[in-house]
């Protein structure tokens, strides 16, 4: 370094001073401490907001302990890049490079942090934990998320941004005023005090001694997952579920291992999979239903499916009265007193009902990339006995990944927002109203040329930030955009499309399916709020006769019965249950929610957690309450949820969900 460049503040040296001591790590030192501070006021916030919950998880000291231990965490993980790069660059030569380096790096790192835990409230207020997967996997659709965060939430958004521009700014005049002051270290001591710090930074991400690093299923202290989401970071939960997404293919495995014999057997040892034969190793669920109605003309099927449209929402079912159509309809068909959603998204939805897939702890098979051919799908297995398939939808069809999924496992036209001309247009298409209009339409083109048809017909009206059209209905809530509203419209929307159906030549040979993907808002202070993934479901049409399905199902369990009541006997790989044949046997259910699964048989909850002990717990449907267990499960219960788990795992994996050439 010159003369005049060794008179400037990156090499000034005054041994009175704080920094003096961080040396070239200064700002490296000051990502950390603004961090821990930015974190911890963060988490004082938000525990404050969940007071409530916060105090009947009873970990309150311990949420703040842990919580430093988990920030240290994500803080190493942000600061251990611009170490290594240490004996590279901390050197006179190179000593505004260096500065500036590590300031713009730690500015970005605060900016993230900050940014994280300014949209955190939000997000919990949405899907009751920080953001995850669920916040990763949406910003692949930029248009829709805006739209619904403008209309909906602009206050939010607008603040949101506001105060990250400002934590920016802040952050890099802190960081700028630092690297000013930063003292470069001799290269002798550099050298030998940079293993040192690189060992102990490593130390503070593994932050355990145990065989496994330190990772956010650690920081599960209570039976409350938003309270057990609070310890740890909003950065760190969406760096995991990063992790976890690149890992998806064996996602499973997060809850241990199981033998593939077991797994197999676990499934097909279910009292209506009993009398099946599986006779391809290659294909191992396989198996050849004979349809419980016999029929000389299969019939037409129409699978309504409702956006949100919870058990939270029907009165009957212990919701809210803003379904009335709901409830006249539900006397005229096959009424499920009992189901429950495989998840909390409309793809985890899809795949359940559509292809009858059980759920994992990966992204829906509609957006992985061995599901987008020869998959099975009920268009798939249809569209083999003749029938035209398609799938209409109010919005856009790329949304979630849904056109190539569906066009490349069966589904022959799509019809979306573009061949529509609504009346009505929110942030994420067209009303309902005109979404069935469209619907009405193709049926009846369908019908025409004389073939049996296939139809799933998607809504949104029920969707964030709840846009539908005025003076249809009487509003439930005195604020037109509110959930309770738009419910009330989509089921208004609902019982118009039935009424002209029934109207048609096609209704005497059609049956129709009416589901929820999942419910508005899945919370609760449970580890896995079950009563959530309560929803409805109605078959009715053609000669089916009305009567209550009151034992527990599940959304996989739809598609079998759909086609053994259409008449179409066929071969598929679906483990669900033909409930046409068998409403009776006491059932059960799956539930995936974040990284937990569930699996509820009777009122028995078995969970399993990623790297952690399988809980117990018992269900009282009639309340919803989850009561945990101090014992833990029966080691049958555990093999039973395991193989359900590890099953779609496995033939996602080996491409093994499908039917032969």
């Amino acid at each position: 370094m010159t003369q005049a460049s060794s008179r400037s503040s990156l090499s000034a040296s005054d041994p009175t001073r704080w920094w003096q001591r961080t040396g070239p790590y200064l700002n490296l030192f000051c990502l950390l401490t603004a961090g821990l501070a930015l974190l911890s006021l963060s988490r004082l916030a938000l525990v404050a907001w969940q007071r409530d919950r916060v105090a009947a998880a009873g970990i309150l000291g311990d949420m703040f302990v842990q919580g430093i231990r988990a920030d240290l965490i994500v803080l190493g993980y942000l600061t251990i890049i611009p170490l290594a790069l240490a004996p590279l660059l901390a050197h006179r030569r190179t000593a505004k490079l260096w500065a500036g380096l590590t300031a713009w790096w730690a500015t970005a790192a605060l900016v993230f942090i900050g940014f994280m835990e300014l949209a955190t409230p939000q997000f919990i207020v949405q899907y009751d934990m920080r953001p995850n997967r669920l916040f990763i996997e949406y910003l692949g659709y930029p248009a829709e998320v805006f739209g619904t965060l403008w209309h909906g939430y602009r206050p939010a958004l607008v603040g949101t941004v506001a105060a990250t521009v400002l934590l920016a700014v802040l952050a890099h005049r802190m960081l700028a005023a630092a690297s000013r002051r930063m003292v470069l270290w001799p290269a002798r001591r550099l050298l030998l005090t940079w293993p040192l710090l690189l060992l102990v930074v490593a130390l503070q991400i593994r932050s355990t001694t145990a065989h496994r690093p330190a990772n956010p299923a650690m920081f599960a202290l209570s039976g409350d997952a938003l309270v057990n989401s609070l310890v740890i970071s909003s950065a760190w939960s969406v760096l995991d579920a990063i992790g976890a997404m690149r890992k998806e293919a064996r996602s499973s495995e997060i809850y241990g291992t199981l033998a593939r014999d077991k797994v197999l057997a676990g499934v097909r040892s279910a009292p209506w999979l009993g009398d099946y034969r599986f006779p391809s190793a290659e294909l191992p669920t396989l198996h050849h239903q004979q349809a419980a109605y016999r029929r000389d003309k299969p019939l037409n099927l129409v699978i309504v499916l409702e956006e949100s449209l919870g058990a939270t929402f029907v009165q009957s079912l212990g919701g809210l009265p803003v379904t009335p159509e709901l409830e006249k309809l539900k006397e005229q068909g096959w009424w499920f007193e009992q189901l429950y959603a495989t998840g909390t998204r409309s793809v985890r939805g899809i795949e359940a009902v559509v292809a009858g897939y059980a759920p994992t702890p990966a992204r829906s098979v509609v957006k992985l990339s061995l599901a987008q051919r020869n998959f099975y799908t009920l268009a798939q297995g249809l569209g083999r006995q003749g029938y035209q398939t398609e799938f209409v939808y109010g919005g856009e069809a790329h949304f979630d990944n849904m056109r190539s999924f569906f066009t490349g496992n069966g589904f022959q036209n799509v019809v979306d927002r573009r061949a529509m001309h609504p009346r009505f247009e929110g942030s994420w298409g067209a009303s309902d109203e005109d979404l069935f209009d469209t619907a009405l339409a193709r049926l009846k083109t369908l019908h025409a040329q004389g073939k049996p048809f296939f139809s799933l017909v998607f809504t949104s009206s029920n969707h964030e930030p709840f846009e539908f059209p005025d003076g249809k209905i009487a509003l439930h809530d005195p604020v037109k955009q509110h959930v309770n509203n738009a419910v009330k419209y989509a089921d208004f929307a609902l019982g118009k499309f039935i009424a002209a159906a029934r109207r048609q030549d096609y209704w005497k040979d059609t049956v129709f399916l009416i589901v929820a993907d999942h419910d508005n808002r899945v919370y609760g202070d449970s580890l896995v709020p079950i009563n959530k993934f309560h929803i409805p479901g109605l078959i009715l049409g053609a000669d089916v006769q009305p009567r209550h399905i009151r034992t527990l199902a599940s959304q996989i369990d739809l598609a079998p019965t759909l086609l053994s009541l259409m008449g179409v006997s066929s071969d598929h790989p679906m483990i669900g249950r033909d409930l046409a044949r068998d409403s009776e046997t006491p059932g059960r259910a799956m539930l995936q929610f974040d990284n937990y699964f569930a699996w509820l048989e009777g009122d028995s909850a078995t969970i399993l957690r990623p790297q952690q002990a399988p809980l117990a717990g018992r269900y009282d449907p009639a309340s919803g309450a989850l009561a945990l267990d101090a014992k833990p499960p029966a080691a049958a219960l555990v093999e039973r949820a395991m193989a359900h788990v590890m099953l779609p795992s496995l033939l996602y994996r080996e491409q093994r969900y499908r039917v032969p050439e």
